[in-house]
């Protein structure tokens, strides 16, 4: 595929998603692909063929399933959208991690950093799945399809599908559909912060009943994460397991979060240290100066020490001043009556 031609199909499909509530990546890329056809007169098979093998030469990445979960869940058991095999790392799944306690719960799905190229299920999975649980709060673990072998939008696809599975699951899984949140570390953040940003209430006609209901969080946790490619705010990659080598200016503000805030964005938590080499803590105040300026809830907490990935910043040798950050999550979890006091 050439390159003017891949980058149409790219902004077909962010502009039409919300059109194609609950479509799948092939209805998706068979509008671009249609929409390709008609202006450029070309044959809509083999422009919709190249767009959905784009890629298949790479190996699908699989992730080591985090420790400790209780349940495996499938999103997709009859393939994903966009699927490219059905090997471990194209099926995309969520881990399940229930809460202690009796009665109708909140949950949060956390969401994995690694660069879109890779999860990193320990610390930023297992660890706060763990800590959620014990606190009265259902967790579950995403391991969304990554790059080199996916690319936008399939991140998005299995983080909106894991959204609308809980809600549509809600009752069986002792959950409140109003109180379903995200949480997301580096590539996850920005995960995460898309999702808040970009969605839609569900396609009632759906024969799936999962696709029938919203896939918008109730709020969102944001660890240093990417939410800006503005060239004013320093970068070392240009989000490439995302948008592949090479992705053009406008493909870069089609995934800039700060540029997708509207007031229908929830309520957000957002976590950074100043002195993160990896992701400029920059990203974190253009991040919160967009939500307050729309209108939303949103509290944040940048330290001056430490380096990306902290985690939940336990124990970490010469840094605890960061150990206090899920008592600050808690509290504010727990004003918003996400998490019980």
């Amino acid at each position: 595929m050439t390159k003017g031609l891949g980058d149409w199909i790219f902004f077909l499909v962010v502009s039409r998603r919300g059109e194609y509530a609950g479509g799948t990546m092939r209805q998706l890329l068979c509008l671009a692909a249609g929409c390709l056809c008609a202006c450029f007169g070309a044959g809509c098979a083999s422009v919709s063929a190249t767009a959905s093998t784009a890629k298949t030469q790479a190996p699908a990445t699989v992730t080591t399933p985090p420790a400790g979960s209780a349940k495996t869940i499938v999103l997709w058991p009859n393939g994903a959208p966009g699927a490219l095999g059905t090997g471990d790392g194209d099926v995309p799944k969520m881990f399940e991690y229930p809460a202690v306690g009796t009665g109708v719960h909140s949950a949060v799905i956390v969401l994995p950093g690694g660069g879109y190229t890779h999860l990193v299920t320990g610390k930023e999975g297992a660890a706060e799945a763990r800590w959620l649980s014990e606190r009265g709060v259902t967790a579950f673990v995403l391991e969304y399809r990554l790059g080199p072998r996916y690319h936008f939008p399939s991140p998005m696809l299995d983080a909106a599908r894991a959204m609308r599975y809980v809600r549509s699951h809600a009752a069986d899984l002792d959950v409140a559909k109003d109180r379903i949140g995200l949480w997301g570390f580096s590539a996850g953040a920005h995960l995460a912060g898309y999702l808040a940003t970009v969605n839609d209430t569900g396609s009632a006609g759906s024969p799936d009943p999962i696709e029938r209901v919203s896939d918008r969080p109730d709020f969102a946790i944001l660890s240093y994460g990417r939410f800006s490619m503005d060239e004013a705010i320093p970068r070392s990659t240009n989000m490439e397991g995302l948008l592949g080598d090479h992705p053009t200016e406008a493909m870069l503000d089609a995934i800039s979060v700060v540029k997708l805030v509207t007031k229908n964005a929830p309520p957000c938590f957002i976590y950074s240290t100043t002195a993160d080499q990896t992701v400029n803590s920059m990203n974190a105040t253009a991040l919160y100066d967009a939500l307050k300026r729309a209108g939303v809830p949103v509290e944040m907490h940048i330290f001056e020490r430490g380096p990306h990935g902290t985690g939940m910043a336990q124990g970490l040798k010469d840094l605890p001043e960061l150990a206090i950050y899920p008592t600050l999550l808690a509290n504010w979890m727990e004003l918003h009556g996400w998490m019980r006091n």
